[in-house]
Formats: structure tokens, C-alpha cells, sequence
């Protein structure tokens, strides 16, 4: 029996994805290997370019790929599944690769059909030995959750936005990120043109 962790970040809340890129850090400093996979996603924002640009990098530390075509309706279009049969077969090949595997949007990529459940539990079950697992997007199904260790489902208890504030770039998710806005990583200055103060609880 695998070792390795299951984690489930669901939930109707904000930062799913942002915990991922949490753990994705965490196992980067502990100079773990990390795959990193996006289904349905398409679009450029700034922890994608900060991702294209670590793995550009450091192409023994990390591979990250969006592998989706954006929004997906009620009704997904074959293209829709082509991608998510590509996002699949990457992560089939890449896996043995990496210590962690973050699956950014499978729960939701599952809930739409784009992936067959049985394909995301036998990824889940047959992990090798040690390898952790992060899957995220709402409406986790009840089968992937009792696979998982841990299960953190977001909620919103407060959000700036129905205060009238808009998302904040560099914080928030706010459109797409602009080519050559990734960071300098020649520069530990330079995070996106933003200055970073960063405290630990010890």
C-alpha cells in the first residue's frame, strides 16, 4: 500500500487552487519533484507565468501545463474532451516523474464528464510508493474524497468583492497575465513587479 498523501481541496470557496501552489512550494523548497496539470484550464494568469518560467527553470524540478480550452458549459464540446484526454494521458506519462502530483480542476473536470471517475480513482490507488496527490476544483465526488487523507472544503465566510471591491491583481485572479509579466527569477527582487513580505508561524 502507497505512503504517499491524497488532498482534497473543494468547496463552493475561494483558494482551492492557491492551496495547491502552497503545497507545489513547499515540496519545491524541500527539492521535491512536482507535476503540475490543469484540466479545463486555458487562460495566462500570474502563478501560471510564474510556473512557465520556474519550469522553464528548472525542467528537473517542476513541468506545469494548462491542458484545457477555458469555460466549459453544461454540455462539453468534443474538443473539451479531447483536451481532458490529453491532460490524462500527461499525467499517465509524467507521474513516475514526480513526488507530487497536483491535479488542478480534476473534481470538476470529473463532475462534467470530461473524466471518467474509475480513471480518477485507479490514478488515486495506484500512485507509486511516496508519491502525494493534490486534486482540487468543487463538487469533489463522494468517491475521490473517501480515497483522500485529508479534505479541506473552502467556504466563504467573507468576500471583498460583495463589498464592493474588486479583485486586486497580484492577489486575485483578475484576467489573464500579460507575456513577458512573469518574473525575473534571475532577480529575487522581482515577483511579478510586486514586493513580497513573507511571515512564517514558528
Amino acid at each position: 500500500m502507497s505512503s504517499g498523501l491524497v488532498l482534497v481541496n473543494t468547496g463552493p470557496g475561494k483558494g482551492k487552487t492557491t492551496a495547491a501552489l502552497g503545497v507545489t512550494l513547499r515540496a519545491l523548497g524541500h527539492g521535491r519533484r512536482v507535476l503540475f496539470l490543469q484540466f479545463i484550464k486555458s487562460a495566462s494568469t500570474g502563478e501560471s507565468a510564474f510556473l512557465d518560467e520556474y519550469a522553464r527553470e528548472h525542467p528537473d524540478r517542476l513541468y506545469f501545463a494548462k491542458l484545457g480550452l477555458g469555460f466549459v458549459g453544461d454540455r462539453p464540446k468534443e474538443a473539451d474532451l479531447e483536451m481532458a484526454k490529453v491532460a490524462m494521458g500527461e499525467a499517465e506519462a509524467r507521474r513516475r516523474e514526480a513526488d507530487l502530483v497536483v491535479l488542478d480542476e480534476l473534481n470538476v473536470a470529473v463532475s462534467l464528464g470530461l473524466v471518467p471517475l474509475g480513471w480518477a480513482k485507479n490514478f488515486i490507488e495506484t500512485r507509486p510508493e511516496d508519491q502525494d496527490i493534490v486534486i482540487t476544483g468543487r463538487d469533489c465526488p463522494e468517491e475521490l474524497c473517501d480515497l483522500a487523507h485529508t479534505v479541506t472544503e473552502m467556504r466563504e465566510v467573507k468576500h471583498a468583492y460583495r463589498q464592493g471591491i474588486k479583485a486586486k491583481k497580484g492577489v486575485d485572479y483578475c484576467g489573464p497575465a500579460k507575456p513577458g509579466q512573469g518574473p525575473d527569477l534571475a532577480d529575487p527582487a522581482a515577483a511579478g513587479g510586486r514586493r513580497i513580505l513573507v511571515l512564517f508561524e514558528i
